[in-house]
């Protein structure tokens, strides 16, 4: 049995599930099999999410329109997929840079063995990144203590950190031994930058 889940990141009306669920239903998935949510894929809760998942069993095959549309990130997309194969669950995304990942065969699980390959590969990268960062910020004079203020290396580290990992804003502000209040001066929660920020980068605001 094939079951659907859509989202958008918007509630507001500004965006639509009519493209997703129109792919859904012709990829043979039945209206009652499709599950939403018009929420944010990073901090928002997504109770359709969990409904959908809960509803899956083996022998099923979970299908979204792109990638983007299920995993907060890489790292929880990796991990909610390798449970859903441990549940004997498949997963096919229809269309996008996955439209090859379908683990319900051969081919699909090997593709989508070597994109969380690179996933692990992305992740090591991330934190190469973040340790050079301290590194620099440190080799700045940075020994301890909170600066007063945020600068351009820290930032760059801060917002890779924002954006890539599951660590929350007081953790990675905690890390780089600044307050958080600073850190939501220069950023917001999901690493895009504020007017400060981008003042700091030099780039037009």
């Amino acid at each position: 049995m094939l079951i659907g889940y859509m989202r958008v990141s918007k509630s507001d009306g500004s965006q639509t599930l009519d493209l997703q669920r129109d792919a859904l239903l012709a990829a043979g998935i039945p209206p009652e099999h499709l599950y939403e949510d018009l929420a944010s894929g990073r901090h928002d809760a997504r109770p359709g999410l969990s409904a959908c998942l809960k509803a899956l069993q083996p022998g099923n095959v979970l299908v979204v329109w792109k990638l983007d549309r299920l995993g907060r990130d890489l790292k929880h997309l990796i991990n909610t997929v390798d449970d859903l194969r441990g549940r004997d669950v498949g997963f096919r995304v229809l269309s996008g840079a996955g439209a090859q990942i379908d683990t319900s065969t051969a081919n699909g699980r090997l593709f989508f063995g070597v994109f969380a390959a690179f996933a692990e590969f992305e992740r090591d990268l991330i934190a190469e990144r973040t340790r050079a960062g301290l590194a620099a910020a440190r080799a700045r004079g940075r020994k301890g203590g909170r600066p007063r203020k945020m600068d351009r290396t820290t930032l760059l580290a801060v917002q890779t950190m924002l954006r890539d990992t599951d660590e929350t804003s007081q953790d990675i502000a905690k890390r780089f031994g600044i307050a958080t209040p600073t850190l939501y001066m220069y950023l917001n929660g999901d690493g895009s930058l504020k007017e400060a920020g981008a003042k700091l980068l030099g780039l037009p605001v």
